[in-house]
Order: structure tokens, then sequence, then C-alpha cells
């Protein structure tokens, strides 16, 4: 038996492998089997591809230049904040056999050395990238051609994911401000819910008949899926302490309450406005409280926990429904209501961080300062981390639609966003020739051209991008 490194903890190392792998899984299957389900059967595997495509991409980018932009050494761009805006690109394919290091000079005294080889560090921050795109394509379901997909991403998480993490985990700016995201909330969830919203309005709306009956096409599918977030979010939060330690335990319990509280207040809302219980709704309410416990799941107690998803279940559902019917909300066509269930979830749990930060969750045990390993809120004496946890949340939400207005724009230089007007009738047959379901259902008119070519070189010419809506 070849022994370990005298710096690795087998339990450490052990756990952050098992939490990736759960993160991991929540992307495939979890995530492409809950939008294959959901959505119209038609565009059943395009949805799937969409998140598995990102799953890879991303990972090539990360090791690449990802990691080392968002939690590498600092580019020394200027004075002050010019200091602190991204890392250093580069390979993190060094780091293999290397010793883990937090690269977080405000924790340095606070965090203690971590435990876990440098590969293992690269592989469970490269499922958090992987899966925010992800979550991003349930905003754009049924018209983003795949082609523009397949460059918007690596520009996507180079120029938006990247950057985020660098400013609230890699040391920069934000984080020496004092904000804090424990797992994602803002990294993750607004940026995706933002960007996603953005890249709705910047595409276009679905079909008018496709956005006025959208029916989903396999519900357990859909709640198979949900289960697996569910579940697999015990690795989201449960191994960002990077030890496996009381405070990994804590945020694992806090994750699974906050779920089952917003959950339930979604149900009941539901059955008060429409006198029945929806499993879609359900489906909505668990991930909107497992959203909103992400960023504060290592910093509040049970009973925070609690708050947060009743929170969770409330806001969110009163924005989808209520603020989602009226006006630009509207006109934009978020397919699976992402901005609702991610954005305004994160954003909500970034903020109830600020006010329900318990400092008595110490996530460090032994550190040399433990007063300075713990966040403490305004319930708690200290109102000044609401107001950074609130500018932080403008800023992400600013820089993260602005960037990937710009990254669509770039990208529709080279290919169009969005679908031909036949694969927006069809759907995956017309998009991959190949189809989620082989009973011929919404592909009786449909047959494969002979001429591939011809017919790709018209979809080129017929669209042009534009947004406008088609009645079909």
């Amino acid at each position: 038996m070849i022994p370990s490194a005298a710096y690795l903890n087998p339990g450490d190392t052990a756990w952050q492998l098992i939490a990736a792998t759960l993160v991991g899984l929540m992307s495939i299957p979890g995530l492409a089997v809950l939008y294959g389900g959901l959505v119209k059967r038609k565009f059943a595997l395009n949805s799937a591809f969409m998140v598995l495509y990102a799953f890879a991409a991303v990972l090539i980018v990360w090791v690449l230049w990802g990691y080392q932009l968002g939690f590498g050494d600092p580019m020394k761009l200027g004075p002050g904040i010019l200091s602190s805006l991204i890392g250093i690109p580069g390979s993190a394919l060094s780091h293999v056999t290397e010793e883990a290091r937090a690269n977080i000079p405000l924790l340095a005294s606070a965090m203690p050395r971590l435990k876990i080889s440098g590969s293992s560090l690269v592989y469970f921050q490269f499922v958090f990238a992987a899966i925010a795109p992800g979550l991003l394509a349930g905003a754009i379901l049924g018209r983003m051609n795949f082609k523009a997909w397949i460059i918007f991403v690596p520009l996507w998480c180079t120029v938006v994911y990247c950057v985020n993490a660098f400013w609230m985990w890699g040391g920069g700016w934000l984080a020496q401000l004092g904000a804090v995201d424990y797992s994602g909330g803002y990294v993750i969830h607004v940026a995706a819910g933002v960007s996603g919203f953005v890249a709705a309005w910047v595409i276009g709306p679905r079909l008018k008949k496709d956005r006025e009956n959208f029916t989903a096409n396999n519900l357990l599918f859909a709640l198979m899926g949900a289960g697996i977030l569910w579940l697999g979010w015990n690795g989201f939060n449960g191994g960002d302490p990077y030890f496996a330690n009381a405070d990994a335990s804590a945020a694992v319990l806090n994750t699974n309450i906050a779920a089952a509280a917003a959950m339930l207040v979604w149900m009941i809302f539901d059955i008060y406005a429409r006198e029945r219980a929806s499993l879609t709704g359900a489906i909505n309410g668990i991930i909107a409280g497992l959203v909103a416990i992400t960023p504060a799941a290592g910093y509040v107690n049970g009973e925070g926990a609690i708050l947060i998803g009743l929170a969770a279940g409330a806001i969110p559902w009163m924005t989808m429904n209520w603020l989602g019917s009226r006006g630009f909300f509207k006109r934009v066509d978020d397919t699976l209501g992402v901005f609702h269930t991610h954005a305004v979830a994160g954003a909500v749990g970034g903020l109830m961080v600020g006010l329900l930060a318990d400092p008595h969750m110490i996530e460090y045990l032994g550190s040399k300062s433990v007063a300075s390993s713990a966040v403490t809120g305004l319930f708690y004496g200290n109102p000044r981390q609401f107001f950074v946890q609130a500018l932080a949340l403008l800023v992400i939400v600013a820089y993260d639609g602005l960037a990937t207005w710009g990254v669509l724009k770039l990208v529709g230089l080279v290919v169009p966003l969005r679908l031909p007007q036949l694969a927006l009738e069809v759907g995956d047959r017309a998009i991959h020739g190949e189809g989620a379901y082989d009973d011929g259902e919404d592909d009786d008119d449909y047959e494969e051209p002979s001429d591939t070519s011809r017919v790709l070189v018209g979809w080129s010419l017929k669209d042009n991008g534009e947004s406008e809506e088609v009645d079909a």
C-alpha cells in the first residue's frame, strides 16, 4: 500500500470527492432529466443535451484556464481594487500532485491548512462551475440555437462565472469587503437567473403556440431529476467547509430543512391560489428552498434555515405568479422561471445571511482566530453584514447582466442565436436528427432531408437572429 502524503487527511479527502460526485450528479443526470421531463416532448432531448454539453465543455475550460482565473494568484492590474479583480489564467493540471491551498488572504488567519489534494479541490470547484450554465439553460429552452450554445458556454464561464468566483471566493474585492457566499447563492444561482433572463430577452420568445402550451412531457422524470438535485445538494453545501467537520453536518441538515419548508409553503400557496396542489409547483418550491439556503447553509442555525425556507417558498412564488405576468417580465419568455427560482431565491438567501448569520456557527474550530472565522448578521449585532451582502448582490446582478448581454452579442456575430423556423416547429428531430421518444409523435410531418447541407444553408439564410414572436 502506498502511503498518503503527510498533509493529506483520508477522511477529509474522501468526503470532498464524495461531495463533488454528488454535485456532479446534480447536473448529469439530475438537471438533464429534470429539464427533459419538464419541457414539451419535442424538445426533451435538446434540453437534456444542453446540460450534458455544458458539463463537458466547462471541464475543459476549467482545467486549462478557468480554475486559475477564479482561484489563482491575483492579476495585479493596479492599486486598490484593480489588484483584486481576477486571477492569472493558466493550467490547473499541475495541481494533480500538489497540496490544496486556500487563496483567500482575508481568511488566512481563520482558515486552517487544507488537508486535501489539489486535484480534489480543482474537481470540487469544477462541478459548481459546470452546473451554472446548465441552470441558465432553463430560461432559454425551446429556442436557442445549439451551435450558438456551443460557443456561448465556454465564453460565459470565462467572462461571468470565473469573475464571480474570484470576487466572492478567490480573495477578490467583494470578499475583502466582507461579503460571503457559503456555497454559491450569488456566484451560481443569482448569476444563472440574471444571465438566463438576459439571454431569454435577447434571443426572444418561443413560438406562440409553445409559449401558450408547453406541457411537461414526463412529470415523473422531472420528479426524479428534482430528487437527485435535492439529495445531491448535500454535497453542494456539505462539501464547502473543505473538511469533514461539524459545520459540514450542520450545512447538510440546514439544506434539507430549508428545502422541505419551501416546498410546503409553495404547495400551500398553490392550493390557496388554484385550489389544488401541483407537482410542478412543489418542484419549484424544492429548488427555491435549496437555492436560498445555499449562501447561508453553514452560517445560520436550524431556526434560521426554517426562516430562509419559508421566505424561499413565499417570495419567489409571488414574483413568479404576480411579477412574472406583468410588464417587462411578461414579455421576456423565461421558459422554466429560472429568474424566480434562482435569481430571486439566491438573492433572498444571500440577504438573509446578513440578517441571520449566527456567530456560534463556527466553520473552523481550532483555527488561529475563532472569532474571525464566524459570520455575524444584523440580528446578532452586526448591521454591516447586511449592507455588504446587499452591495455584493447589486454588483453581481449588474455585472452578470451586462457581461451576458455582451457575450450573446459577440456569439450572434458568428452564428444565429435563435433556432431556425423548421427546428422551432419540429424540435429534436430537426436539431439533432434524433429524438427522446421513438413513437413518432410530434414528428409525423417531418422527414429527414436528403440534402442536409442545402437545408442547413437555407436555415442560415432564413434565420436572421431577430427575436420577434412568431405566430405558428
